[in-house]
């Protein structure tokens, strides 16, 4: 089985996590899949293959050198994001991209136009693979799934290859921000690990957002609207008070680079009672608790202005910066970008606007950048992956492999 062939077997399962979801992995689905690679890592004579109850992949592919060299790993994710079904994902190769519309579906008129993702002007040429404007593809994350087999694979028909100890490590429930929670980065056992999670070729991120979760939670007080003078607190108000004061040119739609935001991400009320989900983000640690600050000190002012109700901010940090736990072990970013560059692409290091399981792996001591995996326009209709991306990313592996083996010789 080849690459591509092995990504277009991955994406025909249904492997979408879910926020509703108890327990882990957040839905049954996954574990179909996760068995599905056992027996495949199985088949492929790796060893020490671990799957546990909650949905962890391990296995190792034993070293082939005569001298000591770290044990290095390569993490990617197994489910797809909730935002768009996954289910009955019906891809198909466009070869040689002539750089126009690519018709998804001709019936409903689902088209995928570079004047709405110019991305695809970079990929002229190329060979894309697409929906059928249905569902998601999922290239995020089984592109990163796929170029790690497939790396394994061509390592152990290359014998002339060195390379150390090299675990694999796929995990549940990373588009719900739980990939990591339960990974045992112990048993893991790597010095250093790199997910294959990114987007576009030749990226490298070692950077990502500081995170926090914040629910804004109204209570009023209802009384007949015709009697309602001086004794109604409509909650519903309030809660348009409470967005109206929030920094208008600080949302993600207006926002790039190391630009942090806050995001407005559910609401929901009545005039009893009315709740503001947001999430806030920024890169710098302390701008990220200054926004933190922001949101709660705003609560206090409005349950201030309306003490017949009640205004309660609960805010939860989610991950962060990874750059605190990279930055002193830089070789780790050195050994991969000459690796990109060996795979036959320049590097571009760029920070994540965003977060990675990598982010809290490092903060559980496994140190974590992410390269590319080659996907674009994740999480709908419109994705898309250039198997020529994917053929980089997978050669990305080899080389880590190989440059860690020979650095260390």
């Amino acid at each position: 089985m080849n690459l591509v062939e092995r990504f277009l077997k991955y994406v025909s399962f249904d492997t979408q996590s879910s926020e509703e979801g108890q327990g882990c992995p957040s839905t049954p689905k996954q574990m179909v899949f996760a068995q599905y690679l056992k027996d495949e890592l199985t088949a492929l004579g790796l060893e020490d293959i671990t799957l546990d109850e909650h949905g962890y992949l391990f296995a190792t592919l034993p070293a082939n050198t005569e001298w000591d060299v770290p044990t290095v790993g390569f993490i990617a994710h197994m489910d797809t994001s909730p935002d768009c079904s996954g289910r009955d994902v019906k891809p198909r190769i466009v070869e040689k991209y002539d750089g126009g519309d690519i018709v998804l579906c001709a019936e409903e008129q689902i088209v995928t136009s570079p004047s709405r993702f110019p991305e695809l002007l970079d990929h002229v040429g190329e060979d894309l693979i697409v929906t059928d404007g249905h569902t998601l593809l999922g290239a995020d994350d089984k592109a990163g799934i796929a170029e790690i087999v497939q790396a394994v694979v061509y390592l152990k028909s290359h014998p002339e290859i060195p390379h150390g100890r090299i675990r694999i490590g796929f995990n549940p429930d990373e588009e719900i921000g739980m990939g990591a929670h339960l990974f045992d980065v112990e048993r893991f056992g790597c010095e250093w690990a790199y997910t294959m999670d990114g987007s576009e070729t030749g990226e490298l991120e070692f950077e990502n957002f500081n995170a926090a979760s914040a629910r804004i939670v109204i209570k009023g007080l209802n009384v007949h609207p015709g009697y309602a003078k001086g004794k109604m607190l409509n909650a519903c108000r309030v809660a348009a008070e409470f967005m109206a004061a929030m920094p208008a040119d600080e949302t993600p739609e207006t926002t790039e680079g190391y630009e942090g935001f806050y995001h407005l991400t559910g609401m929901k009320g009545s005039v009893e009672e009315a709740a503001l989900s947001y999430i806030i983000r920024d890169h710098d640690r302390a701008k990220f608790e200054a926004r933190k600050q922001f949101v709660s000190e705003l609560a206090s002012r409005l349950q201030a202005k309306y003490p017949t109700g009640s205004v309660t901010a609960e805010i939860s940090d989610q991950y962060y910066n990874m750059r605190e736990k990279v930055e002193d072990k830089m070789h780790i970013i050195d050994i991969a970008t000459r690796a990109i560059e060996a795979a036959g692409m320049p590097c571009r290091i760029k920070a994540i606007r965003g977060g990675t399981d990598g982010a809290q792996l490092s903060f559980k001591g496994l140190p974590c950048p992410n390269i590319f995996a080659g996907g674009l326009n994740f999480h709908g209709r419109n994705e898309f992956v250039p198997v020529q991306s994917m053929e980089k990313a997978m050669m990305t592996v080899v080389k880590i492999a190989e440059l860690t083996a020979l650095k260390y010789k």
